[in-house]
């Protein structure tokens, strides 16, 4: 199959960008986004031009790295997928696609399809940790959790830290990663002496980064990859309200 691609190209942050005309023909149903990107690279380089630059590590949709803007959605059209997982089945012949990095003032172009992230780190390095002295390691099974809390936490656990949120919100918000981080560890018991203190200081520290606010439009959920759900918004808001009380 042929594909058209309307590519954004951008030197580095302070340059200007623009969408760029790409053909690739003979590509396989069965390669995945990334594969295809590959194949437009390589024929990039054998013409002697500057290849596309984009994130890629793992490519099994662990590791949040394939932050791409396909089409006008976070990761493509699919749900529930990371542009890794994303296959060139899903898509026409002489189809003509658009690829653009993510959006948003806190994770600036570095170049072509790559964002600087870092963001996210510094938001994690706030709080989204146990820090109190917990002691030799206890065996799982003599810490007791409800079933209910176990599976909510498992669940915002498994958010792989892409960003597909923060540009999928028209808001910039990272406030579905933020809840998250914030509530996989505040389900769990060993999560409790620092919840207050985290919650503040992980949502100070989102602020600072120059994210946006959440308006409950939804769009942060339906482009999920891992489908983390809005309830632990609500959960970070309410931990939040009640440790700035508290400190007051």
């Amino acid at each position: 199959m042929k594909v058209n691609l309307k590519v954004w190209r951008q030197k580095n942050n302070k340059a200007q960008g623009a969408l760029k005309d790409y053909a690739v023909d003979g590509v396989n149903p069965d390669m995945s986004f990334l594969e295809m990107i590959d194949v437009l690279n390589e024929q990039l380089i054998s013409k002697n031009e500057e290849p596309v630059a984009f994130d890629h590590d793992c490519r099994e949709g662990i590791c949040g790295m394939c932050s791409m803007y396909i089409n006008g959605r976070a990761h493509g059209p699919l749900h529930g997928t990371t542009t890794c997982q994303l296959y060139m089945r899903h898509f026409k012949d002489g189809e003509t696609i658009y690829v653009e990095p993510w959006r948003s003032k806190a994770f600036p172009v570095v170049k072509d399809l790559t964002v600087d992230r870092s963001a996210f780190d510094r938001i994690i390095a706030a709080g989204g940790y146990v820090g109190v002295n917990t002691g030799q390691a206890q065996d799982a099974n003599t810490i007791p959790v409800e079933k209910e809390n176990a599976e909510k936490a498992m669940d915002a656990a498994a958010c792989i830290g892409c960003g597909a949120c923060v540009a999928a919100c028209p808001n910039s918000s990272a406030m579905l990663f933020v809840s998250a981080k914030i509530s996989h560890l505040a389900l769990f018991p060993q999560g409790q002496p620092e919840r207050k203190r985290r919650a503040i200081n992980m949502v100070d520290q989102m602020d600072e980064e120059g994210f946006g606010n959440c308006t409950n439009i939804g769009a942060c959920e339906a482009e999920c990859p891992k489908e983390i759900k809005l309830t632990n918004i609500a959960r970070m808001n309410r931990d939040y309200l009640t440790a700035t009380l508290i400190e007051e």
